[in-house]
């Protein structure tokens, strides 16, 4: 999942898997809000997919953290820090 190379990491399988549950979710929302569904319950699935994507990230961020920011201490590459700190202030907005 890192730029500077093609690999892949420990949870590939795991977020793949997570993403398709949370796309599914949402197409499920999304038929909600056409079939005229109560807003209470489309506001409640919606934070559920939300919750979802955050644990997707949670994922991806500690398999990052544990492949590519190691590798980058270990090679003394400050780019992979750089865009590590630029990826999570986006994420935190």
């Amino acid at each position: 999942m890192c730029k500077q190379q093609t690999h892949e990491h420990e949870n590939t399988q795991a977020v793949i898997n997570r993403l398709s549950r949370a796309i599914g979710h949402l197409e499920s929302v999304k038929k909600m809000v056409a079939d005229g569904r109560d807003c209470s319950e489309v506001l409640i699935q919606i934070a559920a997919v939300k919750s979802a994507v955050n644990n997707i990230g949670k994922i991806v961020l500690q398999d990052h953290i544990n492949s590519c920011v190691v590798n980058a201490a270990e090679t003394g590459d400050k780019k992979v820090l750089e865009d590590l700190n630029n990826a999570i202030e986006k994420c935190m907005k």
